[in-house]
This record gives structure tokens, C-alpha cells and sequence, in this order.
């Protein structure tokens, strides 16, 4: 082996190797065992190497370089980061959300790839081939936010030197038109839901723009039909199950098995402000709201023992939580029934958005009934209230009124 120059204690030392090749070794710290970190790199040329031993020292300098031990792959740190880390921290939707796209998309799809060698280049090409291979652009925009959320808790702990999901370009997301229901298709969709049992969920729904997990987490005590409003504090959660089955397999998902297990909690506490809101109750849907309280009434009365006494005001026949999913389908249903053209259950909350703009609604009292934080409420009613007919034809006769002095002039 070539002879090397002595160096001061901490500095590089550059040196070309008996097998021909040029190699550095860079002082950078301490290893989990206490000895030395020594990095070593090798190049052809002096010059690589010395190029080489510069960016590691720059990274050093900078507090960026990664740390010693085991190299990550990515597919095995987002395992370890959505199992070990984003769990205890985030909401129960928002981890099911990260584990299906690490469990589906990235683990598969781009996880051989070493962590600390992972390029920006990769992410994109792999967001277009999910594209190619029949995933939506939302679906594949949602993979971006999950990797980058993982790869920014690895930069935190020195694994990589910089997010290269913050680099990449997310997939490009075209913003549906939505159109909102007419006040035509509301009517329709009310006449055949009062035909229903619990039909006033569909009328706070269309009413009232409330969420899906915040109507289907609304209890008796949040509702005052005295004084008129309703407060929205906890949001349904979707169940989630495991076998009771034991020693005798049912041979079924976790949930179709005859004896299951919850493992979830029903519902958790709105975690914003302006989600935690008081909405006024106009007077039709408080009686509306009365006579669906007598009928529960009289459910809890032929239930009996059976009955779940846990204040649902949209509760199954024996007063349980009502699922997410066969809300979802019963909406469907609905559509069909009615008459009106399919559309998300979400559309409803447009639906509501628009009919307060049309009523001339300020704006500051729109964004405490749907719930929106201040600072991005402008954009959310640029998205959620839709210029339809009616206004348009108001603008019309008003300009008509202003240029020609009445709205029927010839």
C-alpha cells in the first residue's frame, strides 16, 4: 500500500491505494459506539477524490451529512417511519391514508431504491408509471405528500442530507367542475329521503354542508332544538376490525367475521377551531329534527335491553354508530330513487355552499358554518360555491337595469 502522508488529528487525508485507485478518508464525528467516523471514498483521479472529500466535509460542515450504521432502502425506512413514528403521532384517517400508499404503491413500486441515493428524477418517473399503469393523478398526488412527509422526518434524523421529494414535481392535478344539485334536484332528493329511516341525516346534509364524519358523529347533546343550533365537536371515524374468531379461522376479511373485534374508537374530537363550530337550525329542519327524536324514542322503547345508549342522533335501529360506507351507499341509493344525477356524497356540501352565496350570506358567517380556517377560507369558497344560472341571470338584469334603466328594456 502507498505510504500517506500524516495529517493533523480531524483533517482529510488523501492517498493513492495499492490497488491503483485514489482514496479519502474524512473526520466526521462519532459513531454509536464511541470510535471515530471515519468516511472513505474512492476515484480514479486525485481530483475525484478530492472533489469527493470536499462535499463531504461541506455536508459535515453544514450539519447534513447522514448518519453511520445500517443504509436504509426506502422501502424499509417507510416502514419503519409509518409504523413506528407516524402512528403515535397522527390521526387514525391520516395513518390509514400513509399505510396504504407505502403498503401499496411505494414499497413495491420504488422501495429497492437506497434511501441516501434516491433522486428526484426516481419519485417522477414513478408517479408516471403509477399513471400508465391506471392510477388517477390524485392517487399518485397523494403518494408524493406521503413520501415527502416520510422522507422530511428522515432528513430530521440525519438518514439523507436533503428531501428529494421537495424537488420532485407532484403530478398535476386537474380540479373537477363540480356542479352543485339545483334547488330543483334538493327538493327531489328531501321529498324521497323523508321515505327513509332517518331521513334528516340527508336534510343537515344538504342543509346545513356538514361532513360526512361530522353528521355521522353528531350526538343529542350537541343539539339544542330550543334555542335552535347544533354543535359540531367529534367526527365519525371509519371502523376498522380483527378476527374474534380464535383457534377456528372464519376464512373471511376481519370484517365479515361473525365474531369481530372493533379496534378503533367510534369517533375523536374536531382537532380545529374552526371546525369546532355552533351552526344555527332553520325552523323546518328543527321540526324536522323533533319528530326524527320521537321516532328514535320510539326504536329505544321496542329495543329494550338491546338498545346502545350512546346519544347518536343518526343511530342504527338499536342506537349503535352508524358505518361511514353504508351511509355512503344508502346516498346512492337516494340518487337513484329521486331521480337526480349521480354525484359524492361530498357534492352535497357544495350544494349547501352554494345556496349561502346565493342568499347573499356574509362571508365571515359562510366560513363558521362550513367550518373553514380563516387563513385559507377564500380559497376554499373560490372551490366550494359555484356561479350558477340564477346568479348569473341576476347579474345580468342588474347590469341591464344600470345601462339601459330597467332589466326588460328593448
Amino acid at each position: 500500500m502507498a505510504k500517506t502522508s500524516r495529517e493533523p488529528n480531524g483533517a482529510a487525508s488523501i492517498y493513492k491505494g495499492a490497488d491503483g485507485r485514489w482514496h479519502g478518508r474524512v473526520s466526521v464525528g462519532v459513531r454509536p459506539d464511541g470510535k471515530p467516523d471515519r468516511r472513505h471514498v474512492g476515484r480514479k483521479t486525485k481530483a475525484e477524490v478530492v472533489k469527493a472529500v470536499r462535499e463531504i466535509e461541506r455536508k459535515r460542515d453544514a450539519g447534513n451529512l447522514s448518519k453511520p450504521g445500517e443504509m436504509w432502502t426506502l422501502g424499509n425506512w417507510l416502514e419503519h417511519w409509518v409504523h413506528e413514528i407516524a402512528k403515535k403521532y397522527v390521526s387514525e384517517n391520516t395513518y390509514d391514508g400513509y399505510e396504504v400508499d407505502v403498503r401499496v404503491h411505494l414499497g413495491p413500486g420504488i422501495g429497492a431504491h437506497r434511501l441516501d441515493r434516491l433522486e428526484p428524477e426516481h419519485l417522477e418517473a414513478f408517479y408516471a408509471k403509477m399513471q400508465r399503469d391506471g392510477s388517477k393523478a390524485g392517487t399518485a398526488h397523494h403518494v408524493h405528500r406521503t413520501v415527502r412527509v416520510a422522507l422530511a422526518e428522515a432528513r430530521r434524523r440525519g438518514h439523507v442530507s436533503r428531501n428529494v421529494a421537495e424537488i420532485a414535481r407532484a403530478p398535476r392535478i386537474e380540479e373537477e367542475e363540480i356542479e352543485p344539485y339545483t334547488i330543483e334536484e334538493v327538493q327531489s332528493l328531501l321529498l324521497e329521503a323523508s321515505k327513509l329511516r332517518n331521513s334528516a341525516r340527508w336534510v343537515v346534509a344538504l342543509a346545513l354542508g356538514l361532513r360526512q364524519g361530522e353528521a355521522l358523529g353528531l350526538q343529542w347533546e350537541d343539539v339544542d332544538l330550543d334555542a335552535g343550533y347544533v354543535r359540531i365537536r367529534r367526527n365519525r371515524l371509519r371502523p376498522r376490525y380483527r378476527h374474534g374468531c380464535g383457534s377456528e379461522p372464519c376464512g373471511r376479511k376481519p370484517g365479515y367475521c361473525p365474531k369481530r373485534e372493533q379496534i378503533r374508537r367510534e369517533h375523536k374530537n374536531t382537532k380545529s377551531r374552526s371546525g369546532r363550530r355552533t351552526v344555527g337550525l332553520p325552523d323546518p329542519l328543527i321540526k324536522l329534527l323533533r319528530k326524527h327524536k320521537e321516532e328514535q324514542d320510539r326504536e329505544r322503547a321496542e329495543a329494550g335491553g338491546d338498545w346502545e345508549a350512546k346519544g347518536y342522533v343518526f343511530a342504527s335501529p338499536t342506537g349503535g354508530p352508524l358505518s361511514p360506507n353504508t351511509d355512503y351507499h344508502l346516498w346512492k341509493r337516494l340518487l337513484r330513487d329521486a331521480g337526480v344525477r349521480d354525484g359524492r356524497l361530498h357534492d352535497a356540501r357544495h350544494t349547501a355552499g352554494t345556496v349561502l352565496l346565493l342568499l347573499g350570506v356574509p362571508d365571515v358567517i359562510v366560513d363558521a358554518i362550513m367550518g373553514w380556517e380563516p387563513g385559507g377560507a377564500a380559497r376554499m369558497r373560490a372551490r366550494y360555491m359555484h356561479v350558477t344560472g340564477p346568479m348569473l341571470r341576476k347579474v345580468a338584469d342588474q347590469v341591464g337595469e344600470k345601462l339601459w334603466g330597467s332589466s326588460g328594456a328593448e
